[in-house]
């Protein structure tokens, strides 16, 4: 074989190769997006759905993001304002901070984000009115907790500084004992003074998958037209 010959017959096999492997890509994008359709679909039934009850101690170590993030719940209990948490927060309002107070159920603890407040927000005495006692009724969505910090930001909770709404670390600095291991977004339901404001849960699932796959594809039919470009010539002596 000349050198030509055994250069031509691994380019062929190297578009060969290519184009199988962009075909695989190209398949596994069009299952991601399916798999992402079909993630939008079961999370807008659960926001509209009406809201249920608190899972019960039993349950949360099985609660999980595929199958209860976004749940509408509605649950009653006693605010412990003496141990709420400011975790920093970017919204459409925006810089502050995300308000989370534990509530005191009659089956346990759970964290509640009441929603945001600004800086000049920040102390609880700037919205006592909203520091309501007794017992109050919440509705909702579940979220999954965040561990561990933002990106490249991460919680310290010896100095308070929080970047992430991290369920397990927060119960652990304000000694909240066993607490459900997800929190609950307030909705829009207004506090007395106004603040913290609730409701502003950002639902939102990137799905450029087909742009993905498409992608993909073409550079599988650009790998076997360079494969036929190359494999055409022997043919035609």
């Amino acid at each position: 074989m000349s050198a030509g010959r055994g250069k031509r017959f691994f380019f062929i096999a190297l578009c060969t190769l290519a184009t199988l492997a962009f075909v695989g890509l190209g398949m596994w994008q069009v299952q991601r997006r399916a798999w992402k359709l079909e993630l939008i679909a079961a999370t807008a039934a659960r926001v509209h759905a009406p809201p249920v009850a608190l899972p019960p101690p039993s349950r949360w170590a099985t609660v999980n993001a595929h199958d209860d993030a976004y749940r509408r719940l509605r649950v009653s209990g006693t605010f412990r304002h003496d141990r709420e948490a400011l975790v920093q927060a970017l919204t459409e309002r925006g810089a502050g901070y995300w308000v989370l107070t534990p509530l005191r159920t009659d089956t346990g603890t759970v964290l509640i984000n009441r929603g945001f407040v600004p800086e000049e927000r920040r102390a609880p005495q700037s919205r006592a009115a909203g520091q309501v006692g007794g017992r109050v009724t919440v509705t909702g969505l579940l979220r999954i907790s965040e561990p561990g910090g933002a990106l490249l930001r991460a919680n310290q909770p010896a100095a308070d500084r929080w970047y992430s709404r991290d369920v397990g670390a927060i119960a652990r600095a304000r000694r909240l004992g066993p607490v459900a291991p997800f929190f609950i977004d307030a909705d829009a339901t207004p506090n007395p003074g106004g603040w913290p404001v609730g409701g502003l849960t950002v639902i939102a699932f990137p799905n450029s998958h087909l742009v993905y796959a498409l992608t993909w594809f073409a550079l599988a039919a650009l790998s076997a037209f360079g494969a036929w470009q190359l494999i055409a010539p022997k043919r035609a002596r």
